[in-house]
């Protein structure tokens, strides 16, 4: 197989809320692909730290303020992006929040908010990019879904709607818009080693344990574990792989898992 089916050279990546974890890993593994990068978030100070990681990294992105839940602001900042950086051939839907609330505790507010940056948001900008993708007929949309689009845990109802639903609309957008050569497809991350999971990552702590003992792989997912799964979908080499999730957890979801005292 040649190299070149992953090669995204010429190519513009959005990715949403790529400004730390996973979604820097993603956009990243993306340009040392040959991708040219931009970059969204809603807080200006958190794109202005994110610009100098990247370049720390040897990439250039292009950073823009853009809330993915105001559908009007969206519309109208893609074109402006567009116009600025180029057509916007792969959108990584990767902006999205967790509230760890037991449902009884949770407000419907609560509830909707996350519904709204982690589904809502992932539709509002493919609707408002897709249209370019259509007439230039060529697009690869890769949605950040999550075990969770499959398996519950305590806490975390809301996000688990939301990514039970985004994997669907991963299928629905699948359904309508691959005759236009379009891809649209998920990635579901296992546990990572990321800051945020930094303090339950340590020898003995009962949830890293856990984690450690659920995974056939024995450990934690690195970021970088992303990057070559993120470019097979965003490449040609992936150009008659449509509607699907591609897990990437180190085998969590193929076993029940074992007790912490097998061998």
């Amino acid at each position: 197989m040649s190299v070149k089916l992953f090669d995204l050279t010429g190519k513009t990546a959005l990715v949403t809320g790529a400004t730390h974890g996973l979604g820097m890993a993603i956009a990243t593994g993306l340009a040392e692909a040959g991708a040219r990068i931009v970059v969204n978030d809603i807080l200006p100070e958190k794109l202005e730290h994110a610009k100098k990681e990247y370049a720390g990294k040897g990439i250039d992105a292009v950073m823009y303020e853009l809330d993915v839940t105001d559908e009007s602001a969206v519309e109208e900042m893609v074109p402006k992006i567009e116009k600025e950086v180029g057509p916007i051939d792969i959108l990584v839907n990767n902006a999205g929040i967790i509230k760890r609330i037991p449902i009884l505790e949770m407000k419907a507010d609560e509830f909707r908010e996350v519904l709204d940056v982690d589904l809502t948001g992932p539709f509002i900008m493919s609707k408002a990019i897709v249209p370019g993708m259509i007439k230039r007929g060529y697009g690869k949309i890769i949605n950040m879904c999550s075990m969770m689009s499959e398996l519950g845990r305590n806490t975390v109802s809301a996000y688990a709607a939301a990514k039970g639903g985004l994997k669907m609309l991963t299928r629905n957008m699948a359904t309508e818009w691959a005759k236009h050569n379009i891809q649209i497809n998920g990635i579901g991350p296992g546990y990572f080693a990321t800051e945020q999971t930094a303090p339950i990552r340590v020898d003995g702590h009962p949830f890293n344990d856990f984690i450690i003992d659920r995974t056939p792989a024995g450990r934690w997912g690195d970021p970088s574990d992303l990057a070559g799964t993120a470019i097979f979908l965003a490449s040609d080499a992936s150009n008659f792989v449509n509607g699907v999730v591609v897990y990437v957890d180190g085998g969590i979801l193929a076993t029940i898992g074992k007790p912490s005292n097998e061998k």
